[in-house]
């Protein structure tokens, strides 16, 4: 049995159409929400099944990671986030860097050594590495139209990730991925497929509305905004966290969603001139995680709202 897990969002998407495209595989597809990345404890593999990982925390994943690798499976696990420690064992093979400038996608990448360049260009630009992105897009033979189109998709494909259940996307991250992989290339899909233009409409009218949002918190160093608890602003969290910070690249920023349960959603984004200490900042908060330039919190008591923003000051200097 073949088991592909990867993260719902573009980086995630991106890099198993690289890995699936390269070597075609009939596997179970386990993914869910951007945030829902617990996916090794929704397996059962046992000796002799295949597991790759992608863009998910092994941190996160350290007791499901056990257990597979326990019961005998193989397991070749990609990402960019804090691991924690790194199992020893022969059955795991991982890929793992944490460099700021650094996504799963072009980490497949170079595994694969460019062998579909092109969707890894499209995964950086949707977990927000422009330069990294950019610089990848070297090596393809594209037109500039056509690298606005890839960073648009990668845009697209990160914004359907984001919301707290599958109901609040316009597309379950399996099945977009499906009619992705279905696809030429990412070009043959944002040419061909009703699905890019539905997605940019959305994004577009999701984008509106988060324009008239006015900051709780800001000065040169950080900004704070808070969503409504609705589906746009919950679906909209992370890319614009990501366009905020690109806007203004000397500031940190977080974008708090409002939950049903009255807590907060966070998404966090380091300075683009400093990406550092997101990950660290949300580890101090029990259900937080991420990488050094972009990280989060699942479900911040909203008792604990002034002293994240405290938290948030100390780490950016404010």
């Amino acid at each position: 049995m073949n088991y592909d897990l990867f993260n719902g969002d573009a980086d995630g998407i991106c890099a198993l159409l690289q890995l699936r495209k390269f070597e075609a595989l009939e596997s179970e597809l386990v993914t869910g929400v951007k945030r829902d990345i617990n996916l090794l404890a929704k397996i059962e593999a046992g000796a002799g099944d295949r597991v790759t990982v992608l863009d998910v925390s092994m941190d996160k994943n350290k007791v499901g990671l056990e257990t597979v690798l326990s019961a005998g499976a193989s397991v070749f696990y990609v990402d960019h986030h804090k691991p924690g420690d790194i199992p020893t064992n022969k059955n795991l093979t991982a890929i793992i860097n944490e460099a700021p400038d650094v996504c799963t996608a072009a980490l497949v990448n170079d595994y694969l050594k460019g062998a579909h360049l092109d969707w890894a260009v499209t995964g950086a630009f949707g977990d927000n590495l422009k330069d990294t992105a950019r610089a990848l897009a070297k090596d393809l033979d594209i037109s500039s139209a056509d690298l606005a189109s890839l960073e648009d998709l990668g845009t697209y494909i990160n914004y359907n990730g984001y919301g707290p259940a599958i109901e609040d996307l316009h597309y379950d991250p399996k099945a977009l991925y499906l009619n992705l992989f279905a696809a030429d290339g990412p070009l043959d899909f944002v040419v061909n497929s009703p699905d890019f233009r539905k997605l940019g409409e959305g994004y577009t009218s999701d984008m509106a509305a988060a324009a008239s949002l006015k900051p709780m918190r800001v000065d040169q160093h950080v900004a704070v905004f808070v969503l409504p608890n609705e589906a746009w602003a919950r679906r909209v969290s992370g890319v614009y966290s990501n366009d905020l910070a690109t806007d203004n690249p000397d500031r940190a920023h977080a974008v708090l969603t409002v939950k049903e349960n009255g807590n907060y959603l966070v998404s966090v984004r380091a300075p683009m001139t400093n990406k550092q200490g997101a990950a660290d900042l949300c580890m101090q908060f029990p259900t937080g995680g991420g990488r050094a330039g972009a990280a989060g919190i699942n479900d911040l008591p909203a008792e604990s709202l002034d002293d994240f923003v405290a938290a948030l000051g100390v780490a950016y200097g404010a």
